[in-house]
């Protein structure tokens, strides 16, 4: 059973990687346990990708290891 994750009431954080200028603004919610849910925040109401924990987790070793 495929459930839609509801995002209506989330609290978005921008991402400590942002750029301050603007331009490279990634938002995170959190509090959805095993899904990690991520945004542009110069587009709130276009598409939100949703990622599985681990792989994230993962993806986020890489980025602070670069």
């Amino acid at each position: 059973m495929n459930r839609a994750l509801d995002l209506t009431a989330a609290a978005w954080r921008k991402s400590s990687y942002s750029d301050g200028g603007g331009t490279n603004c990634l938002e995170v919610a959190d509090d959805h346990p095993g899904t990690v849910p991520v945004r542009d925040s110069k587009n709130p109401d276009g598409p939100i990708l949703l990622f599985a924990a681990g792989p994230w987790a993962s993806f986020l070793e890489g980025v602070r290891n670069w």
